[in-house]
């Protein structure tokens, strides 16, 4: 074989190997990317579920149950107007109170689940009648309602009796799920176990913080900003 051909020959097999390895290199490439695309949507998805685990009160989601959800129109009943359902979960209280002629609310922190109530809205005809708010409870007004729901944990209920006292008008009414509030007197209640609501009247709750029955605290010791309403009912 001539220095010639040799020449060529080897020029061939290097034209190969960089061929290969530039092969290998937008492999790698595709490869990478998928992974890293991958990745950063599972944390897109998972975010907003996972994050209520690092503070120091969680509210996970935990959907009410049929029976949760008729014990609160059944008190509500014989009231109308303006309802806020405070972490809205999934939207199913403010769907059905909206069926029964409110014009509902719901306050939730999760993403993906307000999106998926205001999709549910639609799909049962009362997006007319409902809104849902990517909103921390803390830093939302409920002057503007008339029935509050809410499905909360006890770390959080004294706190929340503070808020809602100096803001509702006199005339709403709150109904607490799965949890009582600690120090306000309900008059009355639907269900049990798991499934009992207690129905509170703001006249009497806020005529009992102004008598100093209720626990002397001040407005000014805000709640720890780590604990968040979410996706509780």
């Amino acid at each position: 074989m001539s220095q010639q051909e040799l020449l060529l020959n080897s020029d061939r097999s290097n034209g190969a190997f960089t061929e290969e390895r530039r092969s290998r290199s937008r492999l790698g490439l595709v490869v990478t990317g998928v992974v890293g695309g991958s990745l950063v949507a599972l944390y897109a998805v998972a975010a907003p579920f996972v994050a209520p685990a690092l503070r120091k009160v969680c509210l996970p989601f935990v959907p009410a149950t049929s029976a949760q959800v008729g014990n609160v129109l059944k008190v509500l009943r014989t009231r109308s107007g303006t309802l806020v359902d405070i972490g809205s979960g999934d939207g199913r209280i403010v769907i059905a109170a909206a069926k029964c002629g409110f014009q509902a609310s719901g306050l939730e922190l999760n993403p993906w689940l307000v999106w998926y109530s205001r999709y549910k809205a639609w799909r049962e005809g009362v997006h007319r009648s409902t809104s849902f708010h990517i909103s921390d409870l803390w830093k939302a007004s409920f002057a503007q309602y008339s029935n509050v729901v809410i499905f909360g944990v006890p770390q959080m209920m004294d706190q929340l009796e503070l808020k809602l006292a100096s803001e509702l008008p006199s005339s709403a009414k709150v109904v607490a799920c799965r949890f009582p509030f600690p120090t306000w007197v309900p008059e009355s209640t639907e269900g049990e176990g798991i499934d009992t609501v207690w129905v509170y009247d703001a006249k009497t709750f806020q005529s009992d913080l102004h008598s100093g029955k209720t626990r002397n605290m001040s407005l000014e010791d805000k709640p720890d900003p780590h604990t968040r309403s979410l996706s509780v009912s």
